[in-house]
């Protein structure tokens, strides 16, 4: 995936907060967890960070 995709909120109907990525058309590309995606961010290093 070339550049970071624009993520937007929304709520599970559980209540979970959840991230949802859409594509050039508008249609959900992936969903996931608020949970998840902030620890996946937090696990991955930057440029700035691995030198």
């Amino acid at each position: 995936m070339a550049g970071k995709s624009k993520r937007t909120t929304h709520y599970s109907t559980a209540g979970k907060k959840l991230y949802a990525v859409r594509d050039a058309k508008g249609r959900f590309k992936d969903i996931q967890t608020y949970e998840r995606a902030h620890r996946a961010d937090l696990a991955h290093k930057s440029k700035a960070e691995r030198k």
